[in-house]
């Protein structure tokens, strides 16, 4: 097995972080969860991992150039209750009345509390909205455990609007013949033998529909300290293979480390219980998203030149700006290896720069 890095647990913020991310997420949250109907609003996720790596003088300042692309926040069509959930789950014109949903489960119980009732209810739909949901939950998460419990109100906030996104975009997938043969395999051999889909087009859910096939991995794992180990794992491979294969798809591919990456930073909120079928969650997911845009071919790693540091590799993708961009950095920086720097910096290379 692959060693995993750096324990993304030990997660503590940058000095003076606490403030400047609660106003930024204030800031955000009279947005809308998407834009133009269909693509996300990174914001909130993005100024967190900038919080996160010591970048927090840069957030108003990065928001500023990315606030073109906001929406307002939608207009609610009745409110989810704890009757007719079921048939308002996945239903995106109703984003708005299950944000005010958890705002309120939120205002009344435990957050903890709240993320293990909802998680397994989620789980199986975190493919919706092209996995974007979950990643947002995760940045949440983190923000509420860092510093023994950070429990301000914007980042509750945060909480509530992640979840209500998570359960409008909710999208299952069945139907997928499980391939044998990686059950015990490396996380990055399972990944290697990951089919491509046949016809490389269209968006992420059309793509998502073609997927008929993905290995197994990881079947035999039972304990949650061992489902930790593994996702871990994989994270850090999605990570390294960016670093060979984002050139399919500069930004789709980030979503196969980013994904595994958040419900991995969600685990030390949830009950032990629920830790081993999030890790067999997100190997489906990170595989779906390496089927759907991994190139045919990949090419040789190009090392990270010289000493660069982990926060100098940050720098560089705030001076770049692109949401994705700063969104894999913040995984590579999990687990700072030379193989991970290399995937941040490739995705600087691959990417269009955010407009100033």
């Amino acid at each position: 097995m692959e060693t995993t890095g750096t324990d993304p647990r030990a997660y503590t913020p940058a000095r003076g972080t606490a403030g400047i991310l609660d106003e930024a997420l204030e800031r955000l949250h009279s947005s809308g969860p998407e834009r133009l109907g269909r693509l996300t609003n990174h914001a909130p996720m993005a100024v967190e991992a900038l919080a996160a790596h010591g970048q927090e003088r840069a957030v108003h300042r990065w928001l500023d150039r990315y606030a073109p692309k906001l929406e307002d926040f939608p207009t609610g069509l009745a409110p989810v209750t704890a009757a007719n959930w079921p048939e308002a789950l996945g239903d995106p014109r109703r984003a708005a009345d299950w944000i005010a949903h958890f705002g309120r489960e939120l205002e009344g119980r435990p957050w903890r509390e709240v993320l293990a009732e909802w998680w397994p209810r989620l789980l199986p739909g975190l493919y919706g909205g092209s996995t974007h949901p979950v990643i947002r939950v995760g940045h949440a998460v983190r923000t509420l455990l860092a510093d023994g419990d950070a429990t301000t109100a914007p980042r509750l906030a945060e909480l509530a609007h992640g979840l209500g996104y998570w359960a409008a975009r909710h999208r299952p997938v069945t139907g997928v013949t499980a391939l044998p043969g990686t059950e015990e395999a490396a996380a990055s051999a399972a990944l290697d033998a990951v089919p491509r889909i046949a016809g490389q087009e269209g968006g992420f859910p059309d793509r998502l529909g073609r997927v008929r096939r993905l290995p197994v991995w990881a079947t035999a794992v039972t304990g949650p300290d061992t489902a930790y180990e593994r996702l871990a794992e994989l994270v850090r491979a999605a990570t390294h293979r960016y670093a060979t294969h984002g050139h399919g798809e500069e930004t789709m591919l980030v979503h196969a480390a980013t994904a595994p990456n958040a419900v991995l930073r969600a685990l030390p909120a949830l009950p032990r219980a629920l830790w081993v079928p999030s890790l067999h969650a997100a190997w489906a997911a990170s595989a779906a998203v390496t089927a759907m845009y991994a190139p045919a071919e990949g090419v040789p790693l190009v090392p990270p030149p010289g000493r660069l540091t982990p926060g100098e590799v940050m720098e560089r993708a705030l001076a770049h700006g692109d949401e994705h961009v700063i969104k894999l950095t913040d995984t590579a920086l999990d687990f700072p290896d030379g193989p991970s720097l290399a995937a941040a910096l490739r995705a600087v290379e691959l990417s269009a720069p955010l407009s100033p």
